[in-house]
């Protein structure tokens, strides 16, 4: 592959063109679980093992020599050959929501040069809803540019998104809203386009933020960690090791969203 087929332009086209069909392939299985059981790993695990599948496939077919991030290729060697490029895929999140038929979910693809950030995009097929940014650079939900909340501090009218045990770990004086609407990814996308002040996330892995760090951080944003030190991803390069809990907000209202957020 030549420096024009690996240019910035045709690598972000192949990811969005790309996560928008591993979206039509997983609406085949969405909202087809199984309602007498609470939980269909079934189905889940074969929407995930489809879309992982084919997302292989497209980008073999494309960039045959670039990786896949799967926890093992952790060799972080600076190099000049097409292995420097990195794919992250987060096949589905929202997993209850997918299975149930709520369209609040979504996969992500990220890519990494030599580690470093490149882009991230996240797609909602159920809505259409596509986000994206460059690193370093504007982040945008399908067309038009996002950025986070201009509010300089929490009101009755802010809005907390938080994962669904929330409850049973904090006691809240938070002013404004809590609501969990079931999807990480998504909950980071709203506080990067201003629908939501902050977002609380819990046990997350690096291959589930990836992307989104990149969009949140175009947008404005930052994560954080609960004890108002930069969370550095790097930390959490294992696949199987999940962040602490975090908050993903502008960086000004790390004070007044954090006091009103006591562990239990």
């Amino acid at each position: 592959m030549g420096l024009t087929e690996n240019s910035i332009e045709n690598l972000t086209g192949f990811a969005i063109e790309t996560i928008q069909a591993c979206g039509r392939q997983a609406l085949s299985y969405y909202g087809k679980g199984d309602h007498r059981i609470q939980f269909d790993e079934d189905l889940f695990t074969e929407a995930e093992l489809y879309v992982t599948d084919f997302f292989k496939k497209t980008l073999a077919a494309r960039f045959p020599a670039h990786r896949i991030f799967d926890g093992n290729n952790l060799n972080t060697s600076y190099t000049h050959d097409e292995k420097r490029y990195i794919w992250i895929l987060n096949p589905l999140d929202g997993v209850a929501n997918f299975m149930a038929g709520i369209p609040i979910w979504g996969m992500s693809i990220a890519l990494l040069e030599n580690f470093w950030p490149v882009f991230g995009v996240f797609h909602m097929p159920a809505t259409g809803d596509l986000f994206q940014a460059r690193a370093g650079q504007q982040a945008f939900c399908g067309n038009e540019e996002i950025r986070i909340s201009s509010q300089g501090s929490v009101s009755d009218e802010s809005v907390l998104l938080t994962y669904s045990r929330f409850h049973q770990n904090y006691h809240a004086s938070f002013p404004g809203k809590i609501r969990n609407l079931g999807c990480t990814a998504a909950h980071i996308c709203y506080v990067a386009m201003g629908r939501a002040e902050a977002a609380l996330i819990a046990n997350e892995s690096y291959q589930d933020l990836a992307a989104t760090q990149v969009i949140i951080e175009a947008a404005g944003g930052r994560i954080i960690r609960m004890d108002g030190k930069p969370f550095s991803f790097s930390e959490y390069m294992d696949i199987e090791s999940g962040a602490d809990h975090l908050l993903v907000l502008a960086p000004d209202l790390y004070p007044q969203v954090r006091e009103g957020l006591k562990r239990n």
